[in-house]
C-alpha cells in the first residue's frame, strides 16, 4: 500500500499521508520539486506535559486518539462504540482522484475519504463517508469534512446577513478556541452562507495566501475554524442532524455532503477566479449554449393582481425594451389573491385566466420571448383545498402548534403521496404548457421538521434534490431559478440542479453593491440574477438613478422589475438603454475573469471582468458614500497584458460635468473622460488611472480595448 500521495494542480498541491492513519500533510502552493522524503522535516516534536505520544488531525479527527476538540465523527451504538480510532485497509489512487478506507474492527465502522483536485482551476472537492458493518444499528450525530490549516493562517473571514441583506463579510482574528457559524433554518440560510476564508492577517483582494472551503448543501450546516492548544489550525464542515435522524442499518452508508476547497496563494480574486473556473467546467448547466436571457418579472409590476390582457400589454412593452425572457410570477393559480392563501393549489385560476394561458405565452414567443412561471412547491398555506383534503401532509411534529412564516407551512416531501401529488403537478403543468423556465421559490424555515414523528430535515432536503432531478430529466430544457425569499438557497449542490439564483429581494442599488461583491467571491455573474429595481425601491423606500440602477444590474444576469405599461417615457428610456448595454458586454460579463479591486477608500467600490485573452475588459467604479478624501486617487486595472497598448473609453456615467457647466464635484475632469485614450497595460495596471469626484450613490462605467 502506498503510503504518501499527492494530487496537484497548476497552482496548488495537497500531500496526504495515507497509512497507517490519514493525515493531510501539506496544502498549499503547488510544489516542483516534491520528494515523500520531505515530508519528514514535518515531524513534530512531543511536548512535555501531554500525551507522551503525537496525536495527528486524521482525516476523522478522532477523539479517541488523544486529539481533544471538536472531532470529524460523533455517534454510538446503544452508548457503545462511541471513540472510534480508524487504520488505513486500502488506498485508491488514479491521477487526481484518491479513495481511502480505513476500519475500526472493534466499533465495526469504516470511515471512507474521496479526494478529487481538480487539475486546472486547483479546487480541492472531497467528503467522508461513515458504514456500518455490523447487524446492530449506529446512531450517527456528526459527520464532518476536517482539513489542517497552517498556523499562519490566523484571520477568518465569513458572512452573514438577513432577508433583504445576504452576503455581507465580516473578519474575526483566530488566534485561540473556536469561530463557528450554523444555520438550522432548513436551507442554505440568508443569515450564513456556509463558506469561510482564512489566510494570513491582512489577506486581500490582490494578496495573501488563504484557504477557503464552501459546503454543497441547501440544509442545515455548520462550518468552524479550532485553534488548538499547540497552535495547530483546523477548519471542519459539516452537514447538521436532529437528534434521531440519521440511523446507520447493516452495511449502510453515509455521507457528508461534498466541499469545496481551494489555496491561493495571490488573495480573494484568485480564489474567486479558480471557483468560478471550475464551476463553469464542472457544474454550471444551461439547457441550451446562447446568451443568458434578460428577464422581466412581473412581482413587483402588479404583485397578485392578474389580468391577461394587461399581462400582455406588458409583455409587448417589455419586448420594446429588449426583454427575452418574461415570467409571471406569484398569483396565478387558483384561489391565490394574496400570500394567506391556496399555495399547494397547483391549478390555473380560470377566474384570472378564462382561456388558460396559452393565449399570453403564443403572445410572448411571437414576441420573440422566452415564457416563465414562478412555483413554490414545498410549501402549503392551511387556507387551501390541499390543505382541507390533507391536513396530514404537513412537516410537523403532532401535538404542537407550529408557528407559521409568510403565512404558510412545508409540505412533507418524505411523505410519499405529497412527493407523488407535486411531481404529479409540475409534470401536468409543464406538459400543458411550454414553460422555458421556473422560478422556483422556498418563503418559510423549517419547524419542528419531522415525518411520522421524526426528524426528517436532511432528508427533506434530499427529497427536494431528488424533484428536481426528476423534473429535469423530464424537462431537460426547462430552466429552473432558485430562490428562498432571495438568497435562502444559495450553494453548489442546488446549483447542479439550477441555472441562476435570485441573490436578493432587495433590488435597492446601493445594497445591491455589497451583495453582489459578496456572492461573487464563490459564484460567476451569470448565475446571479441582478435585476434593474424600480426608480422608488419597494423594499427601502430609496431612490436612485437609472444610471446608479442599470451599472449595478450590468455585472450579472440582468433583469428588470417594473411595470412597463405603467412606467415614465424616461424611466423606459433608461431600461431600454442598460437592457442594451448588456447584451453588448454581455458575452465578455458572462466568461472573464473577474475581479474586485482594493481601494484606499472604502466608499468607492470597483469590479470588473477581464476577457481570457485580456484583449477586452469592462470596470465599474460605484461611489457608495461620501468619499474620505477630496481626490479620488487613482485606479490600478489589475488582469491586463503588461505589453499590449489599451483604449480607455468612459461608457456611462451619471452626467457628470465641471462646475462650469453646472457640476458641482470637480472644476476640471481628468482627461480621458473627454476623450479616448492608449495607453500601455503596464502602466495601468501599475500607475493606473486618476478617478473623477463622484457623488455618493453613483457609478460610472470604463471599458479598456486592446489596440
Amino acid at each position: 500500500m502506498k503510503s504518501i500521495v499527492r494530487l496537484q494542480s497548476q497552482s496548488n498541491d495537497i500531500v496526504i499521508r495515507c497509512a497507517p492513519r490519514a493525515e493531510i500533510i501539506y496544502w498549499g502552493p503547488h510544489l516542483t520539486h516534491f520528494q515523500e522524503n520531505d515530508i519528514e522535516s514535518l515531524i513534530r516534536p512531543i511536548a512535555n506535559g501531554r500525551l507522551d505520544v503525537d496525536t495527528p488531525i486524521t482525516l476523522a479527527a478522532e477523539n479517541g486518539s488523544g486529539l481533544f476538540g471538536s472531532p470529524g465523527l460523533e455517534g454510538h451504538r446503544h452508548g457503545q462504540d462511541a471513540f472510534p480510532i480508524f487504520t488505513t485497509q486500502s488506498i485508491s489512487h488514479h491521477q487526481q482522484r484518491l479513495v481511502i478506507e480505513a476500519t475500526d474492527e472493534i466499533a465495526k465502522l469504516r470511515f471512507t475519504s474521496e479526494f478529487y483536485l481538480d487539475p486546472d482551476t486547483g479546487v480541492l472537492q472531497l467528503r467522508n463517508g461513515i458504514t456500518n458493518l455490523t447487524s446492530q444499528t449506529w446512531q450517527l450525530e456528526r459527520l464532518a469534512v476536517t482539513l489542517p490549516i497552517p498556523e499562519r493562517a490566523s484571520e477568518v473571514m465569513a458572512f452573514h446577513g438577513r432577508w433583504l441583506r445576504e452576503f455581507q463579510p465580516h473578519r474575526v482574528a483566530l488566534t485561540h478556541g473556536s469561530y463557528s457559524q450554523e444555520s438550522r433554518r432548513g436551507r442554505t440560510s440568508h443569515e450564513y452562507f456556509p463558506a469561510m476564508i482564512i489566510g494570513e492577517p491582512g489577506f486581500n483582494e490582490q494578496n495573501g495566501a488563504i484557504w477557503a472551503l464552501h459546503l454543497g448543501w441547501s440544509g442545515n450546516h455548520r462550518i468552524q475554524a479550532d485553534v488548538k492548544t499547540d497552535g495547530r489550525r483546523l477548519v471542519q464542515a459539516e452537514a447538521l442532524y436532529f437528534p434521531g435522524e440519521i440511523e446507520l442499518e447493516a452495511n449502510d452508508t453515509h455521507w457528508t455532503p461534498w466541499v469545496y476547497a481551494t489555496y491561493s496563494g495571490h488573495g480573494l480574486n484568485h480564489m474567486s477566479q479558480q471557483y468560478h473556473s471550475y464551476l463553469r467546467h464542472h457544474i454550471i448547466r444551461f439547457a441550451e449554449n446562447k446568451p443568458r436571457p434578460v428577464h422581466l418579472n412581473t412581482w413587483e409590476g402588479i404583485y397578485f393582481d392578474h389580468d391577461p390582457e394587461y399581462i400582455m400589454q406588458m409583455a409587448t412593452k417589455a419586448a420594446q425594451i429588449g426583454v427575452e425572457r418574461f415570467i409571471i410570477d406569484d398569483g396565478w393559480f387558483k384561489g391565490r389573491h394574496d400570500d394567506q392563501a391556496a399555495l399547494g393549489d397547483w391549478y390555473l385560476d380560470t377566474e384570472k385566466y378564462p382561456n388558460g394561458l396559452t393565449p399570453i405565452i403564443d403572445h410572448v414567443r411571437k414576441l420573440g420571448m422566452e415564457f416563465g412561471i414562478w412555483f413554490e412547491p414545498e410549501m402549503i398555506n392551511k387556507n387551501s383545498m390541499l390543505y382541507q383534503a390533507h391536513p396530514d401532509w404537513l412537516l410537523e411534529l403532532p401535538g404542537y402548534d407550529q408557528p407559521t412564516g409568510r403565512y404558510q407551512y412545508v409540505l412533507d416531501l418524505s411523505n410519499d403521496d405529497v412527493f407523488r401529488y407535486l411531481l404529479e403537478r409540475l409534470t401536468a403543468l409543464l406538459n400543458e404548457y411550454p414553460v422555458d423556465y421556473i422560478k422556483w421559490d422556498m418563503n418559510r424555515e423549517l419547524v419542528q421538521p419531522c415525518h411520522q414523528g421524526k426528524p426528517h430535515a436532511y432528508q427533506q432536503t434530499l427529497r427536494f434534490y431528488e424533484l428536481l432531478d426528476i423534473l429535469h430529466e423530464r424537462f431537460p430544457n426547462t430552466e429552473i431559478e432558485s430562490c428562498a425569499s432571495g438568497g435562502g438557497r444559495i450553494d453548489y449542490e442546488v446549483l447542479k440542479r439550477t441555472q441562476r439564483f435570485w441573490a436578493s429581494d432587495n433590488n435597492d442599488a446601493l445594497e445591491r453593491q455589497t451583495i453582489q461583491k459578496g456572492m461573487s467571491y464563490f459564484f460567476p455573474p451569470e448565475v446571479m440574477g441582478a435585476h434593474i429595481g424600480n426608480k422608488h425601491c419597494h423594499a427601502t423606500r430609496r431612490q436612485h438613478s437609472i444610471e446608479f440602477r442599470g451599472i449595478t444590474a450590468l455585472f450579472g444576469h440582468m433583469g428588470i422589475e417594473l411595470d412597463p405599461v405603467k412606467a415614465e417615457i424616461s424611466e423606459l428610456d433608461g431600461y431600454t438603454k442598460y437592457v442594451a448595454l448588456h447584451k453588448q458586454f454581455r458575452s465578455l460579463i458572462h466568461s472573464g475573469q473577474f475581479w474586485r479591486v482594493d481601494m484606499s477608500d472604502p466608499s468607492i467600490q470597483v469590479q470588473g471582468v477581464v476577457s481570457p485573452a485580456r484583449e477586452q475588459a469592462l470596470f465599474s467604479i460605484a461611489q457608495l458614500a461620501m468619499p474620505d478624501y477630496t481626490l479620488a486617487g487613482q485606479l490600478r486595472f489589475p488582469g491586463l497584458a503588461p505589453d499590449a497598448t489599451y483604449k480607455v473609453t468612459l461608457i456611462d456615467h451619471p452626467d457628470i460635468k465641471p462646475v462650469r457647466e453646472g457640476g458641482h464635484t470637480m472644476r476640471d475632469l481628468p482627461i480621458w473622460m473627454n476623450q479616448s485614450i492608449r495607453v500601455s497595460g503596464e502602466w495601468l495596471m501599475t500607475a493606473g488611472l486618476s478617478l473623477p469626484i463622484l457623488d455618493p450613490e453613483t457609478a460610472i462605467l470604463i471599458s479598456l480595448t486592446r489596440q
